[in-house]
């Protein structure tokens, strides 16, 4: 884990109340795929370049129309409220000042209206009121989203581990769950409604991958919920080359999940990812810092993807090829005590 990040983990467990810190780290069931995921990016074996001028390094991309100093977004987590007064609009802030951009939950602490301009995404969940789904995906089209970003894998909550601290959520937040027969057909639903680019996240599949797009997703993002919804799910490193070789190059492919390092991101970029997004390591740093901790976090994590880009041999984001790395095998075994 980056330095940083584990110096604003530290200080969020410390400020924080006991409660909202289980929630905000908690995963599903026994916590398998919450604890594999950063070891899964571990295990990815590099295979640098010399002898390569990489006197400056490009970290900057453009996603859908967007230009972006970095690859590093923020992912959608609920409630950061939780974590700092000024909530999301705090985080917004500090991803805008980082070159970034803010996937904004529907279970945001504050109303979408709230968000500063700067470029941000918003996270939508079908649910059982189909009508208020689409309502207000269109009212984050009019207070300035730019993509959709539809979640796929959850039509039940998983068993977590921490208190739900739902209750406590602003007027963005759906009165009704998730629709559990919901299907392919949200897509386009969306889509029509917003007139914006749908990305689907929770896609762990090659197969999924290519429905999503043949149903109208202008792109993928593999993830497995940050182990909170099913547990023994694959992590996001072991599903990513799949997803990628499916998709070949229709769309981008985003990917979130235990990424703690500049390292982890090289390796997902040259895994074929076209950004990642980070989900706890951003409410650790809202905690610990604001605003201006969102946006040291995220200025931290891309200097350090660019320093070992330059140790790679890799000027820009475009030669994080997949013949630099080795691709990861399988899931690490399980830790056991010296004394057992």
């Amino acid at each position: 884990m980056h330095p940083l990040l584990s110096s604003q983990l530290a200080a969020a467990r410390a400020l924080l109340p006991d409660d909202v810190f289980a929630y905000y780290a908690g995963g599903a069931g026994g916590q398998v795929s919450l604890h594999e995921a950063p070891d899964a990016w571990s295990a990815v074996r590099l295979r640098p370049r010399v002898l390569r001028d990489v006197s400056r390094i490009d970290t900057s991309l453009e996603l859908f129309g967007t230009r972006l100093e970095t690859p590093v977004l923020v992912a959608p987590t609920a409630a950061h409220g939780l974590a700092a007064p000024e909530g999301e609009v705090a985080t917004a802030s500090g991803a805008a000042a980082a070159g970034s951009l803010l996937v904004l939950s529907t279970r945001s602490s504050r109303d979408l209206e709230d968000v500063p301009a700067g470029p941000w995404w918003f996270q939508a969940y079908v649910m059982r009121d189909r009508e208020r789904t689409l309502s207000l995906a269109r009212r984050a089209v009019s207070a300035g989203a730019s993509a959709v970003v539809l979640t796929g894998d959850v039509p039940y909550l998983g068993q977590r581990h921490g208190r739900s601290r739902l209750d406590l959520l602003g007027p963005a937040a759906p009165e009704a769950g998730q629709d559990p027969s919901a299907g392919l057909e949200a897509i386009g639903q969306l889509a029509e409604a917003t007139g914006l680019p749908v990305l689907v996240k929770g896609v762990l599949r090659g197969d999924d991958a290519v429905a999503c797009l043949h149903a109208g997703a202008a792109g993928v993002v593999v993830s497995n919920h940050g182990g909170r919804q099913l547990d023994r799910a694959v992590a996001s490193a072991h599903a990513l080359p799949e997803v990628v070789s499916a998709v070949g190059g229709q769309a981008p492919v985003l990917v979130d999940g235990g990424l703690r390092s500049g390292l982890d991101i090289l390796c997902a970029l040259a895994l074929g990812a076209d950004a990642v997004l980070l989900g706890r390591p951003v409410l650790w740093a809202l905690a610990a810092g604001g605003a201006d901790g969102v946006e040291s976090c995220l200025r931290a994590m891309t200097e350090d993807l660019a320093h070992v880009m330059g140790l790679a041999g890799a000027r820009s984001l475009s030669e994080l090829t997949p013949d630099l790395v080795s691709a990861p095998g399988q899931a690490p075994a399980a830790r056991t005590s010296p004394l057992s």
